[in-house]
């Protein structure tokens, strides 16, 4: 065999399988929703990226000595690098409409019903014999309810790393679709007096109160529910950084450089594991199948947690807002001000439904916890 022969004997293309060309396939659509669409590009493109170069026959990005295979095993296995995206996030969070109106914390806790709910149902799949789930699978799936990215990533990565690949594909794709997602589910299930129903602006909240609320909330969470404290912890301190004042550097990087960068590693591991073995069954539809349920359903029960709230306080709450206890910050938000300004053009939501956003990432921290707790 001459030496031009063992040349395309040992070439991607003539090594190429079926699933890697799917798969790869898979890889470009993510690069093109991050780039035409603008569907949270952040991660999707890296995301994308990674998938192809992980399929790429004889390359070995993903094996034993490649690249992907070392960002994967240090920033997924060990979980490092959701929690330093959850620090970064709680670096940016602004507690104080939370603060203002505590009765929103109702709301976040309302729309994590439907991360136990997918848990009912994985399970309810498996029993139907059209998915072979266990107890972990189905509460790591479960998880992408949430709307929380970085979450759903922590929870698979130790409860079922073999379907990390799809349940972060699915947390980050529900996330980017919540104007599609959110708007026909609020409207279904308030009426138009209801959604023209104005709040009064909010309170302004003492710099104090934002320093104790993440130490507070850290230590009674993590005093019932030890195993949240990984990612409450993290969220509490870069918050703690933020509005303490004293570290604007250390604040500052969280925020910026240390995210960006976090996010194109954490963005290559997940695409590291989207190999066509991994990614190419049954399971995975299941999973994409469930995890639209559970956004659906969490964000279902936000609403009609508001709408229950209502019968019993003086001071009504546009239900809308009930919709933004999903974690997707500050999106879901955005979308409850949206409905509310279409309904009325003076109604400005957008301040009261971070109280309820905030909230869910609090609650989607809490029920990984339990998850990790229970199925750990």
């Amino acid at each position: 065999m001459d030496k031009f022969q063992q040349l395309i004997l040992d070439s991607g293309l003539y090594n190429l399988s079926f699933g890697q060309f799917v798969m790869m396939l898979v890889g470009l659509v993510l690069i093109y929703l991050a780039i035409s669409k603008r569907f949270e590009p952040l991660l999707l493109l890296p995301i994308g990226f990674g998938t192809i170069l992980v399929n790429i026959p004889g390359a070995g990005m993903g094996e034993v000595g490649g690249l992907l295979y070392y960002i994967s095993k240090v920033g997924i296995s060990t979980g490092v690098f959701p929690l330093l995206i959850f620090m970064g996030v709680g670096a940016m969070t602004d507690f104080g409409p939370l603060l203002a109106n505590p009765k929103t914390l109702f709301l976040g806790a309302a729309a994590q019903f439907g991360i136990f709910g997918t848990v009912i149902g994985a399970v309810w799949m498996s029993s139907m014999g059209w998915v072979d789930f266990s107890l972990q699978d189905a509460a790591a799936i479960g998880i992408i309810g949430g709307a929380d990215g970085p979450t759903s990533i922590f929870v698979a990565s130790r409860l079922a790393p073999e379907l990390l690949g799809a349940i972060a594909v699915a947390a980050y794709s529900y996330m980017a679709l919540v104007p599609l997602i959110q708007p026909p589910i609020m409207k279904a299930l308030t009426t138009s007096d209801e959604r023209k129903i104005k709040m009064e602006q909010l309170r302004v909240v003492s710099k104090r109160e934002k320093i104790i609320f993440p130490i507070v909330v850290l230590l009674l969470v993590a005093m019932f529910l030890p195993s949240a404290a990984p990612l409450l912890g993290m969220f509490c301190l870069g918050n703690l950084m933020k509005e303490s004042g004293v570290v604007d550097r250390l604040s500052d990087t969280a925020q910026n450089a240390l995210m960006n960068t976090v996010t194109i590693m954490l963005g290559l591991a997940v695409g590291s594991k989207m190999s066509a073995s991994a990614f190419l069954n049954v399971e995975t539809l299941g999973i994409l199948a469930l995890g639209l349920v559970a956004f659906c359903v969490g964000t279902a029960t936000g609403v009609l947690m508001a709408k229950l709230m209502n019968l019993f306080i003086k001071v009504p709450i546009n239900p809308l807002i009930g919709s933004a206890g999903v974690s997707a910050v500050p999106m879901a938000a955005r979308v409850s001000n949206k409905v509310g300004l279409e309904a009325n053009n003076q109604n400005f939501l957008l301040m009261h439904a971070m109280g309820p956003n905030v909230a869910g990432v609090i609650g989607s921290a809490v029920a990984a916890g339990v998850m990790l707790s229970y199925f750990g």
